[in-house]
């Protein structure tokens, strides 16, 4: 539960962080999502990111820009708030169904990202009632080589990681 717990406090504390694009802004929360997902059980990457956004939707600024309200859920970018929950869990389910392959963190993660854009990208036609190609270009596209470069990030910290909490957890 501590650990569950301080993976959403990360989450909250990163997550504000952005580059302020236009309609969707870069943020580092998949990031935080990549890892949970990488280090922890399903469950507990979904309650993390579960807690997150309950702050957020209550009014805590733990959304990008330091926003928060259900008002922010409810907008273009509500979708890939919500998409952090199957973004974690099927990061977390592949990176547990592959063994000791090193390749498994950025393939998992990578199909995790596809669950995200697919969320998001949904959210922001249905708010917006864009074509396919705008909203690819606004809520796909930009993002493609930051979250490149947060994969491989996660992936070479979530190892280490991962022996760290176990080995915690041992104790």
């Amino acid at each position: 539960m501590v650990v569950t717990a301080l993976f959403a406090a990360v989450l909250c504390v990163i997550a504000p962080l952005t580059i302020p694009l236009e309609p969707v802004p870069l943020s580092l929360a998949t990031f935080a999502v990549y890892l949970m997902g990488a280090v922890l059980h399903p469950v507990q990457a979904s309650a993390a990111i579960f807690v997150y956004i309950l702050l957020g939707a209550v009014g805590a600024p733990v959304f990008s820009g330091f926003t928060g309200g259900v008002q922010k859920l409810l907008g273009l970018t509500g979708g890939f708030i919500f998409g952090y929950l199957p973004c974690a869990a099927i990061t977390s389910v592949l990176s547990r169904r592959s063994g000791a392959w090193k390749g498994r963190y950025p393939l998992a993660m990578l199909c995790g990202t596809a669950a995200l854009y697919l969320c998001g990208t949904a959210w922001f036609l249905a708010a917006t009632g864009s074509s396919l190609k705008t909203a690819l270009f606004a809520c796909v596209v930009p993002f493609l080589p930051g979250d490149a470069v947060k994969i491989a990030l996660a992936s070479a910290a979530a190892p280490a990681l991962k022996k760290r909490l176990e080995s915690s957890a041992a104790q």
